[in-house]
């Protein structure tokens, strides 16, 4: 009895370890996986345990990848990189850094201007103005280095090139030139990583007609399991570079697709990256069980993510005494004066916990701010109503919501 016994003993804490060192590596996986998606790379050098164990999982990241979404796992002796398109460029995917236009032309040909180095190449910043002025000419454009202003739009690209690890300053200092672009330099020197900036394209760019083709990450077949898999490709996308995707925006066939393969759905994108999905009238949303030190998550830390679930708590309690009109959607269709309104009830209740920012914005400006920020979530938008005019669309979603600042116990109003 003894010996059995024993013997019972070990197989059970055997079965034990395997099952945490398998939940280990599940949790290490999923690591890798909201890397991969948030991250621009993964580069060996200032982060080599992540990059081992994207190198470990390669294998298993890369099929699922490739099979869910159509995205590209990239492995190098130096860096990982998961390469990555969404189905439609929204304005918050942009660099927040970039003010103009020209900033994101100038980041491209300082990047084509790399194109031509090597790992350590040495050269200085005014060797770029003069090899990308050579190019621009050549293609007949022309910026005018005397301008102040194109001279800052060429010290944010390059500043953002360092940021991503593509550049490696030596000397000097980007805004020096801009300040005196006559006497003042800069030092650089190339990283390996230069070449992975852009993605890679699945066919020649002049084969492209339109701008949205680009949005492309795979050729596929023109048969049934062609359409079948751009299909899922697209669905997975979405989900996963998208804050949140209504029913509603959707083709026919993609709705069809989210409603039978619900339960593939939710599994995978569990498994891979432990998210967990929920099936609304709406529409169906995945969701961030705990907080994750990768990507950004709704509520943010900025204090207007406060407001808009302060105002998802006011419209909730007020949509009884209102006649704001509800889609069959299920959205909420407000006028300027409606969101004012409602800011206004709670600035008079709430304000003494807001940033002195938001305490000192008039009503339109602390409108405009919330309705962009709700925007950038896909929590609403501003339409143009038929015979109405311009109304704020508030997503359906944002019902789920009710919040409101708690005080400690013993304060007045607790």
């Amino acid at each position: 009895m003894a010996r059995g016994g024993t013997t019972s003993y070990a197989l059970r804490r055997m079965r034990a370890n395997r099952r945490a060192d398998a939940e280990q590596w599940n949790m290490r996986r999923r690591e890798c996986a909201h890397a991969l998606l948030n991250r621009h790379w993964i580069a060996k050098e200032e982060d080599p345990d992540l990059f081992y164990a994207i190198r470990d999982q390669y294998t298993e990241l890369r099929d699922w990848f490739s099979e869910f979404t159509g995205f590209s796992l990239i492995l190098t002796r130096t860096m990982a990189k998961l390469d990555k398109t969404p189905v439609g460029a929204a304005p918050w995917m942009g660099f927040q850094e970039f003010r103009e236009t020209r900033d994101y032309a100038l980041f491209t040909y300082a990047l084509w201007f790399l194109e031509s180095k090597t790992e350590l190449d040495q050269f200085v910043l005014t060797d770029i103005v003069e090899q990308v002025s050579e190019q621009l000419v050549a293609s007949g454009l022309a910026l005018d280095w005397e301008n102040y202003q194109h001279r800052l739009s060429m010290v944010r690209a390059l500043k953002k090139l360092r940021q991503l690890g593509v550049l490696r300053h030596i000397d000097g200092e980007e805004t020096d030139w801009a300040h005196d672009s006559q006497h003042r330099n800069v030092l650089y020197e190339c990283s390996p990583n230069a070449r992975y900036v852009l993605r890679h394209f699945p066919k020649e760019l002049r084969a492209y007609e339109h701008i949205d083709d680009f949005n492309e990450q795979t050729i596929y077949p023109d048969t049934v399991d062609g359409e079948l898999r751009k299909r899922r490709h697209r669905i997975y996308r979405r989900l996963l570079l998208e804050p949140a995707v209504p029913d509603r925006e959707w083709s026919s066939e993609e709705l069809y697709y989210v409603q039978t393969q619900r339960r593939t759905l939710i599994d995978q994108m569990q498994f891979m990256f432990g998210m967990e999905g929920s099936r609304y009238r709406e529409g169906l949303y995945f969701f961030h069980p705990e907080l994750s030190g990768e990507g950004s998550l709704f509520p943010t830390p900025a204090g207007v993510s406060d407001l808009a679930l302060l105002l998802a708590g006011e419209l909730r309690r007020q949509q009884g005494n209102h006649d704001w009109y509800v889609t069959e959607h299920g959205t909420v269709e407000l006028t300027r004066s409606d969101l004012e309104s409602l800011l206004y009830r709670l600035k008079e209740r709430y304000q003494d916990y807001w940033s002195k920012g938001h305490r000192d914005m008039k009503l339109p400006e602390l409108a405009e701010e919330l309705a962009s920020h709700m925007a950038e979530w896909k929590l609403g938008q501003w339409v143009n109503v038929e015979q109405v005019g311009e109304r704020f669309e508030i997503s359906a979603v944002v019902s789920r919501w009710i919040a409101e600042y708690s005080w400690d116990e013993g304060e007045d109003g607790a």
